[in-house]
């Protein structure tokens, strides 16, 4: 394959996922189809099917691309040499930032289907992006815990009450839109801090 031939699958797969994305944002999984994909990029579905299995699969794509994002970012993070409480701080800080500004692309990877990565079994099973940052994550969490940073407990338990306390920010931001919210970056550094101080003690 030469190279502008590659660039154009590339493209053309990039213009599939967009659209993808707009559709599951917009409609949801169950009204999701790819008759109305192809409709909207104006393609055949046959194209399409080239490319990707089924809906399925173009949301777990989405959500990869989603999850990658945020690892690098983490993975950022870590290489600037702070100690692991300050990253694990500035890291919940830029997880609540990346979901407020991009919201669809939040709101398809959290909010589309409750099994885009089969059971929780198969989910540490599977060699995912979604695996793999909560992984990082969870040892920037360990690491705190073992430097005696925060109270030593579960890494698990504290890596998930930290990441359900930043996505119940996110969530209020984007679905409470009748709701008198303040700012929600000022109320995700409080959400941090109160979260980091309580596990500190």
């Amino acid at each position: 394959m030469n190279e502008s031939r590659h660039r154009d699958k590339e493209a053309f797969r990039r213009e599939i996922l967009d659209a993808a994305r707009e559709l599951f944002a917009g409609d949801g999984y169950g009204n999701f189809s790819m008759r109305k994909l192809a409709r909207r990029i104006r393609y055949s579905p046959t194209t399409i099917y080239l490319y990707f299995r089924d809906k399925d699969e173009l949301l777990f794509c989405l959500c990869e691309e989603l999850f990658r994002e945020m690892d690098a970012a983490l993975r950022r993070l870590s290489d600037e040499g702070a100690g692991p409480l300050e990253i694990l701080r500035n890291a919940l800080l830029m997880y609540v930032e990346y979901g407020l500004a991009n919201p669809e692309h939040y709101r398809v990877a959290f909010f589309t289907s409750p099994v885009v990565y089969g059971s929780p079994q198969e989910y540490l099973e599977r060699d995912t992006m979604s695996r793999r940052s909560y992984f990082r994550f969870r040892d920037l969490v360990a690491e705190c815990c073992a430097s005696g940073q925060l109270r030593p407990r579960d890494p698990d338990l504290l890596a998930q009450a930290l990441w359900a306390g930043m996505h119940g920010v996110i969530s209020a931001a984007i679905y409470g839109q009748d709701f008198p919210l303040v700012d929600p970056e000022l109320l995700a550094h409080t959400m941090v801090e109160g979260l980091l101080n309580g596990f500190r003690k």
